[in-house]
């Protein structure tokens, strides 16, 4: 029988014995969970027992992805025009600070909690009642339960913080607040639940997301997307918007982007064996092959190799390999990251220009894009040769598990993208969404902040 499409089953094999096939008790065995023999001589979870190695890796996993969020601060900040570089940094921060006291409250609960009709998680484990320093079987039989609960709080946190690219300087700082907790709660919180959730719709379908390219990278794409045409071009766009004021800041960014992502995916395995080291050599080569690819293609285009093509492709990469990261060969993953540099950079390059829309640091165009172009990706190149307890894509002689992934990709784009208009013009009606013309024109460091990120002495 298949195994349930999410990340816990299907990244370790880490979960309640029930269901499971052979190959993912053997997944169990080699995890350290202890076994033993039932009369018929097969094998069942005994108990759970706290992985000191698997243990480390998640703490050390958790904190890799809680450096993606201020990573991603210096990408975007770098981007920026200077009169606005605090206000993105300013946003991440925040963003870090307000989604761990929401995950804490109620949305750990929401996104993992015990299922409420295949579409939430209820409130059981509300401000963390529950949530204690011993295993959860159904999620990680290896490592505490509030490790695992910390290492999905900095995915909560970051997916957010991804949408700020698409509507960068010119969101209120107040409004950006309000719909981030709003957002966080009736977007992310669910979506977590249908793919990653014990009883989640999408996990019962099958439908494979080893770390977040569903949850995560189409989630907040999509509603980046719907930011960007919600909130409508900055003052100037296009010909009056300068280039990025600090390319330096937006490098190293993206080099700790690439570095904490290793977290973010080899992490996803919940444990140090080799499905981690799998997930972190595939990590690394998308992002080799799509920074390849974007440079070649911008040197074809514009004669030259830009520095902003080359880090925003490997992002890129990143990004697309994210949903498979667990479950496919390197061959896999250099294909994956080809398209993840073709793909986004049409999209970029033509597409943004043709139909007008101002995604000022282009979320949509990377994450939204390259999360869907990963996702399907997924459906093709995914093998049980990597990750017994996966499935076997369209290239294996599945082409059901590519149809499962469409699926899971048409409902969340949907979903995400729809639910985020109507949350943007809610909080546009009682608080305003965007800056005024003069604060606009200054810049929101000064107008938001009242601070300047740089000071010039003569």
């Amino acid at each position: 029988m298949m195994a349930y499409g999410n990340r816990y089953s299907l990244r370790s094999g880490r979960r309640s014995v029930a269901g499971f096939a052979a190959a993912g008790l053997a997944v169990l065995a080699a995890s350290g969970v202890a076994l033993a023999a039932e009369p018929g001589g097969e094998a069942a979870v005994v108990q759970a027992t706290v992985d000191s190695g698997d243990t480390a890796w998640l703490l050390i996993s958790s904190a890799l992805v809680m450096l993606m969020t201020p990573a991603l601060a210096f990408f975007y900040g770098g981007l920026v025009r200077r009169k606005n570089m605090l206000s993105v940094l300013m946003q991440c921060l925040m963003i870090l600070c307000l989604i761990s006291l929401q995950w804490v409250v109620f949305g750990y609960s929401l996104s993992f909690g015990p299922d409420k009709g295949s579409l939430i998680g209820g409130l059981d484990w509300a401000f963390l009642r529950g949530v204690g320093m011993g295993p959860n079987t159904d999620y990680a039989a290896t490592v505490p339960h509030q490790v695992f609960m910390m290492f999905q709080m900095m995915f909560a946190v970051i997916t957010p913080a991804l949408i700020i690219g698409a509507f960068a300087e010119r969101m209120k700082f107040s409004a950006l607040c309000v719909f981030t907790l709003l957002w966080t709660t009736f977007v992310y919180d669910p979506v977590c639940h249908w793919v990653w959730g014990v009883g989640g719709f999408m996990r019962q379908w099958g439908a494979l997301d080893f770390a977040g390219g569903t949850v995560v990278h189409i989630n907040a794409g999509m509603t980046a997307l719907a930011a960007a045409l919600v909130l409508g071009r900055r003052q100037g766009y296009p010909d009056g918007i300068s280039p990025p004021h600090n390319l330096p800041f937006a490098v190293l960014g993206a080099g700790l982007l690439w570095f904490g992502w290793f977290g973010f995916n080899a992490g996803s395995a919940l444990g140090s064996g080799g499905l981690a080291g799998s997930a972190f050599m595939c990590t690394h080569i998308a992002a080799a092959a799509a920074g390849v690819t974007w440079a070649l293609l911008d040197w074809y285009k514009h004669k030259k190799p830009t520095t902003l093509g080359m880090i925003t492709g490997m992002v890129g990469g990143l990004v697309a390999i994210t949903p498979a990261a667990g479950f496919v060969t390197p061959m896999g993953a250099i294909c994956i990251g080809i398209g993840a540099g073709v793909i986004p950079w049409f999209s970029v390059t033509y597409i943004k220009a043709a139909l007008g829309y101002d995604d000022t640091l282009d979320a949509f165009g990377v994450h939204g894009v390259g999360g869907i172009w990963g996702a399907i990706a997924t459906g093709i190149f995914a093998t049980k040769a990597v990750n017994p307890a996966g499935a076997d894509g369209l290239l294996y002689g599945n082409p059901a598990l590519l149809w499962i992934q469409v699926k899971a990709v048409a409902i969340t784009i949907v979903y995400s993208f729809v639910v985020g208009i109507v949350l943007l013009k809610m909080v546009d009606v009682f608080m305003k969404l965007r800056v005024g013309e003069h604060e606009e024109r200054v810049g929101l460091d000064l107008t938001m902040h009242r601070e300047a990120a740089y000071t010039i002495l003569d």
